[in-house]
C-alpha cells in the first residue's frame, strides 16, 4: 500500500518539475491544478510515510510473546488503521486547498503558499506530521521489534538446549544474520528518510521567515536552486522503500522479488501456449 501510494505522489508531483525546465509547468499559472497537485502530493506523501510506521508497528505486534498483543495484528485492524491513517492524511492537507495559489511572486515556486500564516502552517505540519513523528515512532518500534526477535530466539534456544543437549551453532548464526538484516534495514531507512526530507523542511522554514525579494537576485537564485533539489530529493525518498528492502534486508527478500517475476512469468508464458 505504501509503495502504491508513493508512486501515485510522484506520478502526480514529478512531471510538473520536468515541465518546469522548459517553462511548461500549469501548476506557474492555473490555479486549480496547482491546489490540486499541492494536496495530492503532500496527503499522498503522509500516508506512505505513515503506513510505512503501521507496518513498523505490525511487526511489533506480531514479534511481541504476549499472544493479546500478537492477536491485535490481523487483517481486520490493518485495513481499519490504513483507511485512518488516509482519512487524516487527507483532512490534515485539505487546507492546501486554500492557502496555494499560482503565479506566486516571492516564494521559490510560483506554486507556493500565498501567504505567511499559509506558509508557516504547511511548515509545521510537514515538519511534525509528515516527517517527525513518524521517524520517532519507526525508531521506537523498530528497536522493540528486533529486542523482540531476539529475546524471544534466546528463550528459545535455552529451552532447546536443556531438553537436548547438541550444538545450535548454524541456528544462532542464521537468528544474528536476521537480526542484522532487520537492524541494517531500519537504520538505513530511518537515515535516508532522514537525509532526503529534512533539508525541504528546513529550506521551507527559511524562505517563510526571510522571504524572497528581501536579498539579492543571486541569493534569490540559489535559494530556487537549493529549493529545486531538495524537492527531488524528497521524490527520491518516495520511491527507495523497494531497493532497501531487496538490496539491504538480505537474500529473503530478494528469493520473495525473484520467486514473484518467476510467478508473473510463468503466468506470461502460460498465456501464450
Amino acid at each position: 500500500a505504501s509503495s502504491f501510494i508513493d508512486l501515485i505522489s510522484i506520478l502526480i508531483g514529478l512531471p510538473t518539475r520536468i515541465l518546469a525546465g522548459w517553462n511548461l509547468d500549469p501548476t506557474t499559472t492555473i490555479y486549480w491544478i496547482c491546489k490540486t497537485r499541492a494536496f495530492i502530493v503532500f496527503s499522498t506523501r503522509t500516508m506512505a510515510i505513515w503506513l510505512i510506521t503501521l507496518a513498523t508497528i505490525d511487526r511489533w505486534l506480531i514479534s511481541s510473546i504476549d499472544i493479546h498483543r500478537r492477536q491485535m495484528s490481523n487483517l481486520k485492524n490493518v485495513k481499519r488503521e490504513i483507511f485512518i491513517i488516509v482519512t487524516l492524511s487527507i483532512l490534515t492537507y485539505t487546507y492546501m486547498l486554500y492557502c496555494y495559489e499560482a503565479n506566486i511572486a516571492d516564494a521559490p515556486l510560483k506554486c507556493y503558499g500565498k501567504s505567511h500564516t499559509c506558509r508557516l502552517i504547511t511548515d509545521l505540519t510537514y515538519l511534525f506530521i509528515t516527517i517527525v513523528i513518524p521517524l520517532i515512532l519507526m525508531i521506537l518500534f523498530g528497536l522493540l521489534t528486533i529486542s523482540h526477535v531476539h529475546h524471544s530466539h534466546s528463550r528459545i534456544q535455552n529451552e532447546a538446549l536443556g531438553s537436548v543437549n547438541i550444538p545450535s551453532t548454524i541456528k544462532e548464526l542464521h537468528v544474528k544474520k536476521v537480526d542484522h538484516h532487520l537492524f541494517r534495514m531500519l537504520i538505513i531507512q530511518v537515515l535516508l528518510l532522514t537525509i532526503l526530507c529534512i533539508p525541504q523542511t528546513i529550506e521551507k522554514f527559511l524562505i517563510t521567515f526571510k522571504s524572497f525579494g528581501s536579498e539579492s537576485a543571486l541569493e534569490d537564485a540559489i535559494k530556487v536552486f537549493l529549493y529545486n533539489i531538495e524537492i527531488l530529493l524528497a521524490f527520491i525518498a518516495s520511491s527507495m522503500s523497494f531497493y532497501i528492502y531487496t538490496l539491504a534486508g538480505g537474500s529473503i527478500f530478494r528469493k520473495a522479488f525473484l520467486g514473484l517475476i518467476r510467478t508473473v512469468k510463468q503466468k506470461i508464458t502460460r498465456q501464450f501456449h
